[in-house]
C-alpha cells in the first residue's frame, strides 16, 4: 500500500435505513492539522457527530473533512417528500412576526430566504426519521459511512501515489543541482587566487605567491567561502526527505525537511563569491520551492 495520501480526496455512498434513502458525502481539503464537520438532518443532529467524526479520525490523520449526511438520493424518498413544509405552521410564524414587528414600530417585509429559513424550520415528512440512537439504525450508517471512506482513503492514497512521483523528481533535480554547486566549488580558491594576483598585477605591485601575506588572504577567503559542510547536511537532507516517503503520515516531517534544504541553500548562497555558484543556488531554491508547496499537499 502507498505511504505517501493526498489530503484532498472524496467519497461517496448511498444507503437505506427503514425503507428511508439516505447519501453520505465525504471530501477533504489541505488543512495543518485535522479538521472534521459533520452536518445531518436536524433529527440526527447532534448524534451524528458523535457517531462518526471518530470513524473518521480512525483512517484520517490531517486534513479539513466535511462530512455530509443527507436524507434522499435513493428510490425509497421522493423529491416532493423531501423537500415539502408545513404551509400553516409557516404562515402561522410570518404572523407573529409581523405582529411582533408591528409592535417594535419596524416595517416587516419578508424576502424569499425568510421564506426559506421558515419552510426548512417548518419542514414536513411523511414520518419522522427513526432515531439514530437505535442501534440497528446507527450501524446502518457506520456501514454507510465506512465503506464511503473507504472510497475516500483510496483517492487520497491514489493522489499520494502522483504526488510521490513528482516529489521524487524534484528531489533529482535539487541533487543536480546540489552536484552543478559542488562542481563549481573546486576551483573557487584558485579562480580567486589568480584574481588577486592580476588586480595586484594591474596597480604596479609584483608580489611572490610564496609571499605570507598572499598566503594568509587566500585561507582567509578559503575558510569563508568553503561550502562542505553545508554539501554535506544538504545530501543527509536529501537521504532522509526519500525515506520519510515510504512513512506514512509523513507530511509534516517532509515540511520540516523543506525548511532545513532551503536554510543550507541560503548560507551556501551568502558564502558564495561566484557567479556560478549563485545562479545554481537560485535556480536550486526555485525548485526547493516548488518541492515545498508540493509537500503541502501530503498527509
Amino acid at each position: 500500500m502507498n505511504k505517501v495520501k493526498s489530503m484532498t480526496g472524496y467519497g461517496r455512498e448511498a444507503f437505506s435505513v427503514e425503507n428511508a434513502d439516505f447519501s453520505v458525502e465525504i471530501s477533504s481539503v489541505n488543512q495543518r492539522g485535522l479538521a472534521i464537520s459533520v452536518s445531518a438532518p436536524p433529527e440526527w443532529t447532534p448524534a451524528a457527530e458523535r457517531l462518526l467524526a471518530p470513524l473518521v479520525r480512525a483512517r484520517v490523520a490531517r486534513g479539513k473533512i466535511t462530512l455530509a449526511l443527507r436524507l434522499g438520493g435513493g428510490k425509497n424518498t421522493a423529491p416532493a417528500e423531501s423537500f415539502s413544509w408545513d404551509e400553516a405552521a409557516v404562515a402561522e410564524t410570518l404572523a407573529k412576526m409581523r405582529a411582533a414587528a408591528d409592535r417594535a414600530g419596524i416595517d416587516f417585509a419578508p424576502d424569499a430566504t425568510v421564506y426559506l429559513r421558515l419552510a426548512e424550520l417548518h419542514r414536513a415528512r411523511a414520518a419522522a426519521l427513526p432515531p439514530l440512537e437505535d442501534e440497528a439504525v446507527a450501524a446502518a450508517v457506520r456501514a454507510a459511512v465506512e465503506r464511503a471512506l473507504a472510497d475516500f482513503v483510496a483517492m487520497r492514497e491514489r493522489e499520494g501515489a502522483n504526488l510521490e512521483a513528482d516529489l521524487r523528481e524534484r528531489l533529482a533535480r535539487l541533487r543536480a543541482w546540489a552536484d552543478g554547486i559542488r562542481e563549481a566549488s573546486a576551483g573557487t580558491v584558485a579562480r580567486s587566487r589568480d584574481a588577486l594576483r592580476a588586480r595586484l598585477a594591474a596597480l604596479g605591485l609584483e608580489i611572490d605567491s610564496d609571499d605570507p601575506r598572499f598566503l594568509k588572504e587566500i585561507a582567509i577567503f578559503a575558510d569563508r567561502c568553503d561550502i562542505s559542510e553545508e554539501l554535506t547536511r544538504l545530501a543527509s537532507h536529501f537521504a532522509q526527505f526519500e525515506n520519510c516517503l515510504v512513512e506514512a503520515e509523513c507530511g509534516r516531517k517532509l515540511d520540516f525537511i523543506c525548511q532545513e534544504i532551503l536554510r543550507e541553500f541560503n548560507t551556501i548562497g551568502s558564502k558564495a563569491n561566484d557567479a556560478a555558484i549563485t545562479r545554481r543556488v537560485v535556480e536550486a531554491k526555485n525548485e526547493q520551492e516548488r518541492l515545498r508547496e508540493q509537500v503541502q499537499n501530503i498527509e
